[in-house]
């Protein structure tokens, strides 16, 4: 059976932290370990992990950080082996076999040593399904195709490419990504995760795609097509703010090109 632990970080946000514990817990094949990573300046998550009766497999660290990348580094620094899925609060599982489908898959294919799948997420006030197999080649556009509430990635990787640079405020995924682009890897042709989009990802999308462009020049050197591509997606998110940019992608919903 394929190891898989759980990473979940949360800042001041109780309710979204037990709403993704409850899917956890929900699940038909339980985690190995859930790590949750509590940052909060209140004592309301504290409070609660301490006082409520939690599963075995849940362990938690109640400490002040700098921040999303430091908080993942925190709970990967407390995992021994196997694969990590980082769930941040707020996010759940799709459906309550997840796990055991991804512990089936993870199964037939004990080389890989990353992956990812699906995720559901809110675009234009419209829920929509999207997540393609990874391609290195086009790392210029970020991560439209793989986020990280979608991949699970092993142990072994971090320690091999290092874990997330604190110095990203966004970005710190898209990062990780062009640093494990040539690890064995595999897609999931299913649903993992619901997003929840009140995360900063969503709230500071243009700044995050400034972050992208630094990222990727930081790797690959100065580009041309990446900076034309964060553009492009720059006025395609300006234009999903009016009705009509809506408009047209719920016309582009209906012709089932939401993915592409």
């Amino acid at each position: 059976m394929a190891a898989i632990t759980i990473i979940t970080i949360c800042f001041n946000n109780l309710p979204a932290l037990q709403k993704t514990c409850a899917m956890v817990d929900a699940q038909t094949l339980q985690p190995n370990e859930h790590w949750i990573i509590n940052g909060s300046t209140t004592s309301a998550i504290q409070n609660w992990l301490n006082q409520t009766s939690q599963p075995a497999y849940r362990k938690w660290i109640n400490e002040p950080d700098k921040g999303i990348a430091d908080a993942f580094n925190k709970g990967i620094n407390k995992v021994n082996h196997g694969f990590i899925h980082l769930l941040n609060s707020g996010d759940v599982y799709a459906h309550e076999n997840v796990l055991m489908e991804l512990n089936d898959f993870l199964n037939t294919l004990p080389k890989i040593q990353w992956m990812s799948g699906k995720i559901t997420l809110r675009r234009a006030q419209k829920w929509i399904t999207v997540g393609k197999p990874f391609e290195a080649g086009k790392l210029y556009r970020g991560m439209r195709s793989v986020s990280h509430p979608a991949w699970l990635v092993k142990k072994e990787v971090y320690e091999r490419c290092g874990l997330y640079d604190t110095h990203y405020k966004i970005g710190m995924d898209y990062d990780m990504l062009c640093r494990i682009k040539s690890e064995t890897y595999a897609f999931y042709d299913g649903v993992i995760t619901l997003f929840d989009d009140t995360g900063i990802s969503s709230t500071q999308y243009i700044a995050s795609l400034k972050e992208n462009i630094a990222i990727y020049e930081k790797h690959f050197g100065y580009s041309i097509r990446c900076r034309l591509w964060q553009m492009r997606l720059k006025i395609l998110y300006l234009l999903l703010q009016t009705s009509f940019g809506q408009w047209l992608f719920q016309l582009k919903k209906q012709l089932g090109m939401e993915n592409k």
